[in-house]
């Protein structure tokens, strides 16, 4: 059976992963700057991590939502605590598609409505609402008519403001397109989307699925600009490679039985994985190295004159190269062993573990300089 070719893959089999290096099945060595989609939160293979899930397994493992899982309640705790969001609910799945699914049901559920602005360039995941608010024509499906979408253009007050009726059920938004090439909602920006829905009394969704968890040097990257959404959806970061995702839920919204559901969601080996990764950002203060880390990443990126619109917060940072450069991100992984992202022909994304350090940084500007001097 051949698996279903859906995926541009790189000829390398990774064998083993630490911290933010990884490792092929020929012993080569990699700098792993993109973290698997910003996955890798506090590094491959961290200790504390490795423990919590080989300690979980060996009690319970995996049980679904069927019966009392007190993991649960301690990672809403943890989470709540970190995140500044104590008085929110939580409401646990398996991925941000998932999350941004149920974020939007819970939005319908709330007003009884059905329309939803997004925002150009937006990506919130491939289950079909998801897809319905993501502007993306590679992947539109016959069923995006679940939803009755209208996108604006991300930061144009104006548009926004004529999509913006009685009738909407829900604004959603990333604080920072990922996919999108690291289009960063300007924090003026965010706080009109909030008096906005609170005048129509819609449901404001901030997807924080790439951006939450301190990427940006924050919890979350809409804590900026000092509002707070009525529904934050999460996954990536959370169990640093564990499938989890996760809805953070006003406490104006009320709960009632059987209005979401989900077999896997919040099962014992996610929740031990998502503790365990709060626990390490806590004590390593990762949330300070991924602000204090962005800002020397963008600040070397800037020195770099050939380099375009380098943007970002925290370790979630994207920059341009010129047309003669659009294979630097190939060059980088074959002749150096780097790992960077993409978005388009020209935009490389770096999206590190949060604990990067300072001679990380520097051993991709080293290649950086020679491949844009021998350029």
């Amino acid at each position: 059976m051949d698996l279903f070719n859906v995926y541009p893959l790189f000829d390398i089999t990774p064998a083993k992963a630490k911290g933010c290096y990884i490792w092929d099945s020929q012993g080569d060595q990699y700098l792993d700057l993109y973290g698997g989609h910003a996955v890798i939160s506090i590094g491959h293979s961290h200790p504390h991590y490795v423990e919590a899930l080989r300690s979980q397994l060996s009690q319970i493992g995996f049980y679904s939502n069927s019966v009392q899982n007190p993991l649960q309640q301690k990672l809403a705790t943890l989470l709540g605590e970190q995140s500044g969001y104590a008085d929110y609910q939580l409401f646990l799945c398996n991925s941000g598609a998932e999350a941004n699914e149920n974020a939007l049901k819970l939005a319908s559920f709330a007003t009884g409505r059905k329309k939803v602005v997004a925002f150009r360039h937006a990506f919130h995941g491939r289950t079909s609402g998801a897809v319905a608010v993501t502007d993306n024509p590679k992947i539109v499906s016959p069923f995006n008519s679940v939803h009755q979408v209208t996108f604006v253009p991300l930061n144009d007050a104006e548009a926004f403001a004529q999509a913006m009726d009685e009738e909407v059920a829900a604004v959603i938004v990333e604080s920072i397109q990922g996919v999108g090439g690291i289009r960063m909602a300007e924090d003026a920006f965010l706080q009109l989307l909030r008096r906005k829905c609170d005048e129509t009394g819609a449901c404001l969704i901030l997807d924080e699925v790439q951006s939450g968890y301190g990427r940006s040097g924050k919890f979350f990257a809409h804590q900026y600009a000092g509002i707070r959404p009525d529904l934050i959806t999460m996954a990536k970061g959370m169990g640093n490679g564990f499938p989890i995702g996760g809805v953070l839920i006003s406490p104006k919204i009320h709960p009632w039985l059987g209005e979401l559901g989900t077999t896997f969601g919040g099962n014992y080996l996610a929740c031990a994985a998502a503790i365990a990764v709060l626990e390490v950002i806590a004590r390593e203060k990762l949330v300070d190295n991924a602000r204090e880390m962005g800002v020397y990443l963008m600040d070397k990126l800037r020195g770099f004159s050939m380099l375009e619109d380098v943007r970002g917060r925290g370790l979630m940072i994207g920059f341009d190269v010129p047309d003669a450069q659009k294979t630097i991100r190939q060059r980088l992984l074959d002749t150096h062993k780097i790992f960077t992202g993409a978005a388009g022909a020209r935009t490389i994304r770096l999206l590190p573990s949060l604990a990067l350090t300072r001679r990380q940084a520097d051993e991709f500007f080293e290649a950086l300089e020679e491949e844009l001097v021998e350029a």
